[in-house]
């Protein structure tokens, strides 16, 4: 990578706000360390380098140790002077009738990579005195999510990790953010199986390109929290405050159990 400009790292960057996000970076003069585990990736990097910056995309499948193995080897030399854990899964259904499988892989990507590569960014950036690290959160983290309870439960520990972490490192010349979109409209909701099936999954999403330009923002300013997107994601947020939780459990459950749909996108 490049000595004048800075490094940022971008997980989950092959589609949607990490992606976005990456162009946000790469638009501002970052050279970009970019990570996902599928085949767009490449194609992702390709379109990344019009910036003009340099892109290095690493492919790897965060929620092994493996795969993390290899982002953290390719890392290694590199000062990273923003890294964003974007990466993250969803599965939609009742607790009852979702496969343990998927339920663990949620854990694995959204929670267990998420601590694993946090450690050694954080000590590095803590050791140098500056730097900034952020989490992608969810609205979600506020409410129990009846119909997603493991994923909604993730982005809770997501959301109490970075603002614990926040806390820890005040004084040290280091920022974490949480940034915490609702609905976007990316590939999430299919690959949890809600897009037609749940009101949730059809229902009209915030555009990406807005959540990564706010979420970008709060990021650079060193916000602890930033709630990132529409203004109707924005009054959720503002909502997620003061409901009860069975007032919250009950709205989730109208927009993610299966059967809520209309079979198409409004």
């Amino acid at each position: 990578m490049t000595e004048t400009r800075p490094l940022a790292l971008i997980t989950g960057a092959s589609s949607g706000i990490g992606l976005e996000l990456a162009r946000q970076f790469a638009s501002h003069g970052y050279d970009l360390v970019v990570n996902a585990e599928d085949e767009e990736l490449e194609a992702a990097a390709v379109r990344l380098r019009e910036a003009g910056g340099e892109v290095r995309a690493v492919r790897a499948d965060l929620r092994t140790g493996e795969g993390r193995f290899l982002l953290l080897d390719a890392l290694d030399g590199l000062t990273v002077d923003v890294a964003v854990l974007n990466a993250g899964v969803g599965q939609g259904g009742a607790f009852v009738d979702t496969d343990l499988a998927d339920d663990q892989a949620v854990i694995d990507l959204n929670v267990t990579a998420t601590v694993r590569l946090a450690k050694p960014l954080l000590r590095a950036m803590a050791a140098r005195g500056e730097g900034r690290l952020a989490f992608t959160s969810s609205v979600a983290s506020q409410m129990p999510g009846s119909f997603q309870p493991v994923y909604n439960a993730s982005k809770s520990f997501v959301q109490s990790f970075a603002q614990a972490l926040a806390e820890e490192v005040k004084d040290t010349g280091v920022t974490v953010t949480a940034f915490m979109p609702g609905p976007t409209e990316t590939e999430f909701f299919d690959r949890a199986d809600m897009t037609d099936d749940t009101r949730m999954g059809s229902m009209k999403k915030d555009p990406p390109e807005q959540v990564a330009e706010q979420a970008f923002e709060a990021i650079v300013e060193g916000e602890k929290k930033a709630v990132t997107g529409s203004l109707m994601t924005k009054a959720q947020g503002l909502a997620g405050k003061v409901l009860p939780d069975g007032v919250k459990a009950a709205a989730h459950r109208r927009l993610a159990e299966p059967g809520t749909g209309d079979g198409s996108r409004d």
